[in-house]
């Protein structure tokens, strides 16, 4: 977990009244990274912040001001929060920003108090044409984390869908998977792209793509209202039609949680004959889903770090290309809606089940010979033939994805990561880390942390 905005060493100070003087999309919370929070009055003050009213050094130089940042981004998702958490760890690196964030969900209306507002720049998701035309209005250098894209004079950063797709591809394919689907929500451009790209790569592999792209799903799901039983029986028909054993991407999370509750109701196995991974890693939602949901994991830290950065330097004066700037995803955090091997060859099948259980204890292609009682000429033939590695690479991938879990989510030291995962010297786990992921161990873990 990241640390909270304040470290233990500094101070809580309230500047003004101890609650807002407005309420509703006027309640702001102004907070100021390093100098503590402050509530304001809503009055002629907050939104006409002249040159003679804005903090000065104690020379009286303007020069290093501090900024007014508006943080037009909800927090009602894991997703938005991590570009949040992004945000505040340039501040802490680079910037003494104060930033303004109203209390919104996605796609709503523009805060009244913004055509009003004299502040330095913005941060936005910007959803629907009346965002767009409300931060275009201000005047303001802004940057976007919407793929809605629906300002093209402005930088955008979001999150790279190809690669995102091309991750869940991958996993349910290195599962055995021959038959795939994707479930998408139509109203969404990332959904389309994410569809586009995870048809293609399976396709590069020869394999066929079943999709549903279905309307914008009902906002309050109660078993006993129309359009919720409608809805699932919908997606419960469609996956039942499928060719099994299957791997459905779902376009995000709540998708993979609806698909996960369509098969409970119908009686279908997961992961056995379905499997499902979604995209956002929302922790909380994929534990919760029943089997826990895979997904591919986001860097929205890095995200919202990369648009800090882009719009201090606008603030600045300088120019930023308005384009997409694309930012690769950490990769697939595996949970049981995923975790099988979808072949019919039980020798192969018992191999890849014992490399899950114990490869992490140091084993060997020796070692799951010697535990199926098989020929190894037959069984590494025909594990490479269904699988399309060998034993030994099923290993180290089963090694590898521990020690990146490890290296993601603790502070062990490289030697106690190497052990855990199933290497007996960290010289020679951080050789074989490099050789297949094209990167340290050390900067997979920087880059995990949003650069921290």
């Amino acid at each position: 977990m990241r640390g909270s905005v304040l470290g233990d060493n500094r101070s809580v100070c309230h500047k003004g009244p101890a609650t807002p003087t407005s309420t509703g999309e006027d309640a702001v919370i102004r907070k100021t990274v390093g100098t503590g929070y402050s509530i304001p009055s809503l009055d002629e003050r907050f939104f006409d912040i002249t040159p003679d009213s804005r903090p000065t050094s104690r020379s009286g130089s303007m020069k290093h001001r501090q900024k007014n940042v508006a943080l037009l981004v909800e927090t009602s998702n894991a997703y938005a929060r991590d570009l949040l958490h992004g945000v505040v760890a340039f501040m802490r690196e680079h910037r003494h920003w104060s930033t303004f964030l109203p209390e919104q969900t996605r796609g709503d209306a523009p805060p009244a108090w913004l055509a009003r507002w004299k502040g330095d720049g913005i941060i936005a998701r910007i959803e629907n044409p009346r965002i767009a035309a409300s931060v275009v209005a201000s005047g303001l250098p802004v940057v976007d984390v919407s793929a809605a894209n629906l300002v093209p004079t402005i930088p955008w950063v979001e999150t790279d869908d190809t690669l995102i797709a091309r991750a869940a591809a991958a996993h349910l394919l290195e599962r055995g998977f021959r038959n795939f689907a994707f479930c998408g929500n139509e109203q969404f451009n990332w959904s389309q792209w994410r569809c586009t790209e995870f048809q293609r790569t399976v396709a590069e592999r020869g394999f066929a793509c079943h999709t549903l792209n279905t309307p914008v799903q009902p906002v309050a799901p109660r078993p006993l209202e129309e359009e919720w039983v409608a809805y699932m029986q919908r997606l419960a028909s469609w996956i039942g039609a499928l060719p099994k054993p299957v791997g459905i991407m779902a376009c995000f999370d709540r998708m993979g949680q609806h698909i996960l509750e369509a098969c409970a109701a119908s009686g279908m196995a997961v992961p056995d004959e379905v499997a499902v991974v979604g995209v956002d890693n929302d922790e909380l939602l994929c534990e919760l889903a029943d089997p826990p949901l895979s997904s591919v994991a986001p860097d929205g830290h890095r995200t919202g770090f990369e648009a800090a950065r882009l719009l201090d330097q606008m603030m600045a004066g300088q120019r930023v290309e308005p384009r997409g700037y694309r930012i690769e995803p950490l990769g697939v955090v595996i949970r049981t809606s995923s975790d099988v091997l979808a072949v019919d060859d039980p020798a192969v099948s018992d191999a890849a089940r014992y490399i899950r259980k114990h490869a992490c204890e140091g084993i060997t292609v020796d070692d799951v010979v010697a535990a199926l009682a098989v020929s190894r000429r037959m069984l590494e033939s025909r594990f490479k033939t269904l699988i399309g590695r060998t034993l030994h690479d099923e290993i180290d991938r089963v090694q590898l994805e521990r020690a990146s879990e490890l290296l993601r989510d603790t502070d062990l030291p490289l030697q106690q990561v190497a052990v855990r995962a199933g290497y007996r010297h960290a010289e020679y786990f951080c050789v074989v880390f490099k050789k297949k992921t094209g990167q340290r161990p050390s900067e997979y873990r920087q880059r995990c942390r949003g650069m921290r």
